[in-house]
């Protein structure tokens, strides 16, 4: 596999194995998403404890796609571990959660085929809604999405004893997100990576203040934990994540990059974290109000945001979202200056990442929108922005000496990761 699967590559794929495998795997529609296209499932064994894996979270995360296909191959096969036995476990595979999303990603997968694409091409092709808009967040905001709602009902009606939802970060390492502790996944975990040449994220922007017990394991505190509200998770609990903590299960957030840096690995602290901290603050914002400059001069060639998706992300980030980052990283910068909470290289890192992609989601998406217009002023805003947009990407790709890690090794990754946690929960089940 040298390349992503769009949506309906996936479909046809999941047809083809029902037909290679009869009686193993089954295909079914278990709902609709706004748009009316269909949210299809892909059931593989038959035994009493499911596990729930969910591909396409995010639409700007394509990886999922492949390893959904990768997990059901080989459930569909049979095989020696607990987690394999067709008899004992039942794997119930979403195809892609935000079908909707999904169509304005269209492109992403031919623009980072071949050996090594760039963060330009992934960058002008890349969709993420709103926070509104992301089924697994939405109940959060809260939003009530139909995609949202399918997915919870799959949860109530199966009770799985593992939800694993399936994601790509754009650089870094690789790390996973625990609802609830998984002995044993650890080991497993390291020794794929390790294999495959992908640093471990030691430390990660998504869960800073999370339970760490192993190095890129990090475990949701409890509920009346003081460090989550800097987390900015409080309302967690609403979200598709928790869902199968009413029955007992654990849900795993299986996060591989598409870039790596060796600085995500590096767990020594940071010889100067406050002013880095700072510079970040500074990166995220100068960044924002560029892209918001141009947008303030375009938004009357640009589609309504009522009408367009794109346009909606762009005035929801233009909204505040910048300041929103960059100030949340103040408290790090205070811990750190005090000395009680030193940083290490590898969290620097993760806030590095979170720092330059801001501006650059943005920026690749009002280029799009830029090129589809007809205005004759659009050109000039197109090449202006488009200047900032090249340069960023140059020096995202040069500050953290990326590596594109090939499409088979981050869905053997987030695969063997995802069988890892399945192993733990289905033996802790079956006790």
């Amino acid at each position: 596999m040298d390349r992503y699967l769009t949506v309906a590559d996936v479909s046809a794929s999941a047809r083809r194995l029902v037909a290679r495998y009869p009686g193993a795997g089954r295909l079914r529609r278990v709902g609709t998403s706004r748009a009316g296209r269909p949210l299809e499932m892909l059931s593989v064994g038959h035994g009493p404890h499911h596990v729930l894996v969910v591909a396409r979270p995010h639409p700007d995360e394509p990886v999922g796609a492949g390893t959904a296909l990768a997990l059901a191959e080989r459930v569909a096969r049979g095989g020696r571990t607990a987690a394999t036995d067709p008899a004992l476990v039942t794997w119930d595979i979403v195809l892609c959660l935000d079908p909707d999303g999904a169509a304005l990603s269209e492109g992403i997968e031919e623009a980072t085929a071949g050996p090594a694409p760039s963060l330009e091409h992934y960058f002008r092709s890349a969709f993420r809604p709103v926070a509104a808009e992301q089924p697994e967040w939405a109940p959060i905001v809260p939003r009530h999405l139909p995609e949202s709602q399918a997915l919870f009902d799959l949860i109530d009606t199966h009770r799985p004893v593992l939800q694993c939802s399936l994601h790509g970060i754009e650089a870094g390492g690789t790390f996973v997100q625990l609802t609830d502790a998984l002995p044993g996944l650890a080991v497993p975990f390291h020794t794929a990576a390790a294999d495959l040449s992908v640093p471990v994220q030691h430390g990660t922007f998504d869960a800073l203040y999370w339970e760490n017990p192993a190095p890129g394991v990090h475990v949701l505190p409890p509920p009346e934990g003081t460090g989550r509200l800097a987390a900015g998770s409080e309302n967690i609990g609403r979200s598709t994540w928790c869902a199968p903590q009413r029955y007992g299960g654990v849900t795993a957030i299986v996060e591989v990059p598409l870039w790596a840096s060796a600085l995500a690995d590096d767990p020594s602290p940071h010889p100067d974290a406050v002013r880095a901290l700072r510079g970040l603050s500074r990166l995220v914002r100068d960044g924002g109000e560029q892209v918001t400059a141009v947008l303030d001069k375009a938004r009357g060639l640009l589609p309504p945001a009522e009408e367009s998706a794109p346009r909606r992300v762009l005035e929801w980030m233009a909204d505040g979202l910048y300041d929103l980052v960059a100030d949340s990283w103040e408290p790090l910068a205070r811990q750190a200056a005090e000395g009680s909470e030193p940083l290490t290289a590898s969290q620097v890192c993760a806030l590095d990442v979170v720092a330059r992609r801001q501006p650059l989601r943005a920026a690749g998406l009002l280029l799009r929108l830029l090129s589809a217009s007809d205005d004759p002023a659009a050109p000039a805003l197109h090449d202006e922005l488009h200047a900032l947009f090249t340069a960023w990407c140059a020096d995202f790709a040069q500050a953290l000496t990326l590596r594109w890690v090939p499409v088979r090794d981050q869905v053997d990754l987030q695969s063997r990761t995802v069988l890892a946690a399945a192993e733990c929960a289905v033996r802790a089940a079956h006790r």
